[in-house]
């Protein structure tokens, strides 16, 4: 999962960035509209957490930005993705303006970080048509929350990036995810990536979990079958993973 920290407060944002990252996320921050929206064209991002009063204007108008993005195609990578508004503004017409604005939900400063994570995961839930807490395919039960992982009843241990790549064609299935894509998921602008970073990721998923539950599209990406033992899909057109 890949999050856009929208917050001009350094000491806000290392503290929200550090509590993500061990959430599991992959984190890029923003202090000002420009920069956000300067990557939200050049990258798909799994949610924003946006602040409101920001030096160069007010975040309700880059969610409205992002918003209208939905109705010219191919304008905005995840114009959809799910909005979390954190800022100091506690009235009930504040809420109002912001949930009516486009955003998934409103929490107010200072906040609980585990509230904030919590919040989260149920936008996410939401947005991936689940309201089961946990994710379930075949022998296999994952807790995104508590971050472990089950094959038939045994724990299973994985590294925080095999998770967070579990986590993401789980979620994605059965979409075939290209390399890049799931790149852009797992690690934000500033971390170090080797070549075959994603590569090694699947051959230890597939060590642990089994040989054949991520499936590779030959020439496109990887992708897990919807339903346990389901026939892959018919090739995509995609860059090679």
């Amino acid at each position: 999962m890949r999050a856009l920290v929208v917050e001009d407060d350094p000491g806000i944002a290392s503290g929200l960035s550090d509590s993500l990252r061990r959430a599991g996320y992959a984190v890029d921050v923003c202090p000002t509209l420009d920069q956000a929206w300067g990557a939200l064209v050049v990258e798909p991002f799994d949610v924003m957490l946006l602040d409101l009063g920001l030096p160069d204007g007010d975040g309700l108008d880059l969610l409205a930005r992002v918003r209208r993005a939905a109705t010219r195609s191919g304008a905005l990578p995840h114009h959809d993705m799910p909005v979390l508004i954190m800022t100091a503004r506690d009235g009930v017409s504040d809420r109002i303006d912001g949930l009516d604005s486009g955003a998934d939900d409103y929490i107010v400063k200072p906040f609980d970080p585990n509230e904030l994570l919590a919040r989260l995961r149920a936008m996410l839930r939401r947005a991936g048509g689940r309201s089961n807490p946990l994710i379930e395919h075949g022998d296999l039960v994952i807790d995104p929350a508590a971050h472990t992982v089950e094959r038939a009843g045994e724990s299973v241990v994985l590294g925080g990036k095999e998770f967070s790549l579990l986590l993401a064609l789980l979620q994605a299935r059965p979409q075939v995810l290209s390399k890049s894509r799931l790149e852009s998921a797992l690690y934000g602008f500033g971390e170090s990536l080797e070549s075959n970073a994603i590569e090694v990721h699947v051959h230890h998923l597939r060590r642990k979990l089994g040989e054949t539950l991520i499936k590779t599209v030959r020439g496109v990406g990887y992708f897990i079958p919807r339903e346990a033992g389901i026939a892959p899909p018919p090739p995509a057109r995609g860059k090679a993973p």
